[in-house]
């Protein structure tokens, strides 16, 4: 018999926000501005960044995500069930997840905080991501050898801050290595603080704010106006941190806020 072609992605393409079973809408994480004014939103058919300030809801946002579609909410693949904590929201109780008929031959939820648990889940049962345990490399090689050795796609892959242990040089070389998985079939749902990821070119930037959520050009985000500012002129942002009381110093790196188009 000929072999079965392999399914390709994209494999999810909205989500939808069922209030109406929100019992409390003042509670957390309902009270988050970008979360609580969402209805809905459609994903990148390649890779879809969420991006914010620290509080803005996109890691709570992309755990909810990958705990409706059947992840592990500490992390791993959906035949990981471990718990050594409940740390996540109930937020993915009124999520409803757009699916197109097709189905991953693989997928992954990388939540970073809570990688280390992932790890120890791994040696268990005496499994390997490349040459050793993820316990006997670095902090940052261990991630890698995630995307390299775990990630074979055509999969679905959902990152919370992939970028939290990554040196520069090896988030460029992640981005190699998304963009293989993503010429292979796959799907991404990133969310970062990592200028250099979001600037892969086949996606979508979801900015989030107090204002709520809306798609944003990368040239137009905080992350990337403020790093390019800052390599332009480091003298003058470290004039600024250092020299001046701490109330002035928000106000005089030019606004903390993304630039509108």
């Amino acid at each position: 018999m000929p072999k079965k072609p392999v399914d390709r992605g994209p494999f999810i393409s909205t989500v939808r926000f069922q209030w109406d079973r929100v019992e409390n809408p003042n509670g957390y994480p309902y009270n988050i501005p970008a979360v609580k004014a969402l209805e809905g939103f459609t994903f990148h058919e390649r890779v879809t960044f969420f991006v914010g300030e620290n509080g803005s809801g996109k890691s709570t946002l992309v755990e909810a995500l990958a705990v409706a579609y059947g992840f592990n909410a500490e992390g791993g693949s959906k035949n990981f069930n471990f718990s050594t904590a409940h740390s996540h929201s109930d937020l993915d109780d009124v999520i409803q997840i757009g699916k197109y008929p097709k189905k991953p031959e693989d997928g992954y939820f990388l939540r970073a905080e809570s990688f280390f648990n992932v790890a120890t889940e791994v040696d268990r049962p005496g499994l390997v991501y490349g040459e050793r345990s993820l316990h006997e490399r670095s902090h940052g090689e261990s991630f890698f050898d995630l995307f390299l050795y775990r990630f074979f796609g055509p999969g679905l892959y959902i990152l919370d801050e992939p970028e939290a242990a990554l040196s520069p040089r090896k988030q460029l070389e992640f981005l190699g290595r998304l963009h293989h998985l993503v010429e292979n079939g796959s799907q991404f749902v990133i969310a970062t603080h990592s200028p250099m990821l979001m600037a892969y070119p086949e996606s979508k930037v979801m900015w989030l704010d107090e204002d709520g959520m809306q798609e944003m050009a990368y040239e137009a985000t905080e992350h990337y106006c403020l790093t390019r500012a800052f390599l332009h002129n480091p003298k003058k942002y470290l004039d600024i941190l250092l020299e001046e009381p701490k109330q002035t110093v928000t106000r005089n790196l030019g606004g903390t806020g993304p630039r509108r188009l």
